[in-house]
């Protein structure tokens, strides 16, 4: 049974007796590991298969555990969440000990939420009350009760959608009474209620104690301070306890989580065996090495990872001179890989937030490639933007708006609570605000490119995006934000949107919430298998001004990566140039102007004659392919390329606005027209 396993694996299946720690790695066949040690100690008639509890903290992972542990020859052993374990004697203890059925289990806490707030007189929309409720979670797992939270919520510089502390506690306090009066209780509940049996019953918790005798956690970095309270109320003063975990991949000390259980594990247990498994099975060296200069000297460093995998392709970090330009970049090379041989739903795009994915679903719905969304709605499915464009739908029938179309979405959106200025802290408000603010940037790259349209124009491209951004999902690329992609892996990875600001995201304030977010990107990473792109935007929006620098995460692995620096030069040099213009050096006032490099009221220094042509190609194109004439290429490029006259791929390249989707898509075309008006110059001469 033990012949498969490496060194580090077999010395954690043979440490049959506990306390055992297993610091594992990204990638290091943990879960065989732990799978074969409980089926070599039944195999080995010091476990009962009945004795045995397996703890996981999502139901997939325990289901895996299950399905190895049934093809180990173990199939009597519980696998089950801290949660379905505590139910389940919950659900068996509960009445003999109270004489009445347990209370309720509720699917969401939204409604006693909003209830409750009602009662403290708090006028909250849905996105604030998400947050409450997550900040409930936070201080229940946390064993923070409602008379001590605002106290432990100051010290711990916590903040709930702009509200007070002491508002927060009261709220918190009326869920409670809510909860009770309707003879409910949460997911929380459960783990307090079954550690209450325990704690307050010495016969069950000694029946419990009888029927569990070995204890193996996955993933102990993730635990609470409730369920490591729970899991020691189970044990009962043994320590027949395997735990596995990777403080590097801590990402959820938000909440409520704590890596410091799994740090410290040997001191609360000095004669424990202790094994880091290290060779890393998954990625290629390149990644592996990545992933290990990432946390380099920082407090988030775990174990140095192996690489077992021959040598790979090289990582690309690309900085790209705007968002549009970025996802186009990804889809490009997302499209070769599939042309090539590999299947979509072995891709994947992995961002910080949600509201980045926008453009990602834009440019490989453009270029026909499925996708799925991860963790969340796709952007044109969540509630908000939904709303937000049935009341911009609503604005355009009516003809009241006028001006800017940007402006008069900034407007309608007001009447949602949006303003331009991003709330403070983190959650569901946060969220919302990401989603909306996209949608006013979509607005505006829309306004720049069609100066003339109205509000009808902008819900109809909106309604073809969205329309485009629901193909069929058998074979689909991956979008995801990072922490829904955590025990995850696919062949080719993209974490995209990489920029400062961004990575780490600006909310992170502390040093501890800075190494979170350090910690998240090394998650990020090790998920790829065969290929990783790193990458970010210099600029927002196409010809806005690059004055974003790639995430500081990401400094000791570019310096000395081939093309990065001459990348960063250029960007420089571009951004110094982009100030003024190239005809008569005046200053450049907006983003249409910065793309053209020259003032609005500047002659043109283009061929007018050709960028007609240009015109009325892109015209023809834009019907053949039933998309808006913007989409094929904006008057800008054209522009530019009129006055730059390409002769050849490469000269197409160096285009503002023309990347290697378009280059493969109309670039054969494009030279052609120059061409001919080339031939004819040369003619003319």
């Amino acid at each position: 049974m033990l012949e498969a396993l490496d060194p580090e694996q077999r010395q954690v299946a043979e440490a049959l007796r506990g306390p055992v720690r297993v610091l594992a790695g990204a990638g290091t066949g943990k879960t065989r590991a732990i799978t074969h040690r409980i089926a070599h100690g039944v195999a080995q008639g010091v476990y009962a298969p009945t004795e045995v509890l397996a703890l996981s903290f999502t139901t997939r992972a325990a289901g895996e555990m299950r399905e190895r542990l049934r093809s180990l020859g173990a199939p009597g052993v519980q696998a089950r969440t801290f949660h379905s374990a505590a139910l389940r004697q919950l659900r068996f203890f509960w009445p003999r000990v109270h004489g009445r059925d347990l209370p309720e289990l509720t699917e969401s806490k939204l409604g006693m939420v909003a209830l409750a707030a009602r009662r403290q007189r708090l006028s909250v929309d849905q996105a604030t009350l998400r947050d409450l409720a997550s900040e409930i979670e936070w201080a229940k797992v946390s064993n923070v009760a409602p008379d001590s939270y605002a106290a432990l919520a100051r010290a711990r510089g916590r903040a709930v959608s702009g509200l007070e502390p002491e508002v927060v506690a009261r709220a918190f306090d009326a869920y409670e009474e809510v909860k009770r009066g309707q003879g409910r209780m949460d997911m929380e509940d459960v783990l307090l209620f079954g550690a209450g049996l325990l704690a307050d019953n010495e016969a069950v918790a000694a029946q419990v104690r009888r029927q569990y005798k070995w204890f193996v956690v996955d993933e102990f970095q993730d635990v609470s301070p409730l369920q490591n309270a729970l899991l020691d109320l189970w044990l009962g003063g043994r320590d027949e306890l395997c735990v596995v975990g990777d403080p590097a991949q801590t990402i959820y000390s938000f909440a409520g989580a704590d890596a410091r259980y799994l740090r410290e594990f040997t001191q609360r247990f000095p004669k424990a065996t202790s094994v880091e498994l290290v060779r890393n099975y998954r990625s290629t060296p390149q990644v592996v090495a990545a992933a290990n200069a990432l946390l380099a000297g920082t407090s988030s460093k775990g174990v140095d990872l192996v690489a077992q995998r021959p040598s790979g392709a090289a990582i690309t970090y690309r900085e790209a001179s705007d968002e549009v330009a970025e996802a186009d970049a990804v889809a490009d090379r997302a499209a070769a890989l599939r042309a090539s041989g590999t299947p979509a739903s072995r891709m994947a795009v992995l961002l910080r937030i949600n509201a980045q994915s926008e453009r990602f679903e834009e440019a490989l719905a453009a270029r026909g490639i499925p996708y799925v969304v991860r963790g969340g709605a796709r952007f044109f499915d969540r509630p908000e933007v939904r709303q937000a464009i049935t009341l911009v739908r609503g604005a355009a029938r009516s003809g009241e708006a006028s001006g800017p179309v940007a402006d008069a979405v900034v407007a309608v959106l007001s009447q949602m609570g949006h303003s331009t200025e991003p709330p403070e802290g983190r959650g569901e408000v946060r969220n919302r605000w990401e989603s909306l603010q996209a949608l006013v940037d979509l607005a505006a790259d829309f306004g720049r490119e069609r100066p003339d349209a109205g509000l009808g124009d902008l819900v109809d491209d909106l309604d073809r995006r969205a329309g485009e951004q629901h193909a069929p999902v058998a074979d689909a690329v991956t979008l995801a934000t990072i922490h829904s992609a955590k025990g995850l892996e696919w062949d080719a990875v993209f974490v995209a949107g990489m920029h400062e600001k961004m990575m780490p995201i600006s909310q992170a304030r502390t040093p501890a919430e800075v190494e979170e977010e350090r910690r998240l990107l090394y998650v990020a990473m090790t998920r790829a298998r065969d290929e990783l792109c790193v990458s970010w935007a210099s600029a927002r929006e196409p010809g806005g001004r690059a004055n974003r620098g790639s995430s500081p995460f990401l400094s000791p692995l570019l310096d000395g990566t081939p093309g990065v620096a001459a990348q960063r030069r250029e960007r420089s040099k571009r951004n110094r140039a982009a100030l003024h213009c190239r005809e008569c050096g005046g200053a450049l006032s907006n983003a249409r102007e910065k793309k053209t490099g020259r003032c609005a009221d500047c002659p043109a220094s283009y061929d007018e004659a050709l960028f007609e042509r240009l015109r009325e190609w892109r015209l023809a194109r834009a019907a053949q392919d039933s998309v808006p004439a913007f989409v094929v290429f904006t008057d800008a490029t054209l522009q530019l390329i009129a006055e730059h006259v390409p002769s050849d791929e490469r000269g197409l390249r160096a285009i503002s606005g023309v990347g290697p989707g378009k280059i493969a898509k109309y670039g054969d075309e494009v030279l052609a027209l120059v061409s001919g008006k080339a031939d004819s110059d040369v003619g003319s001469s």
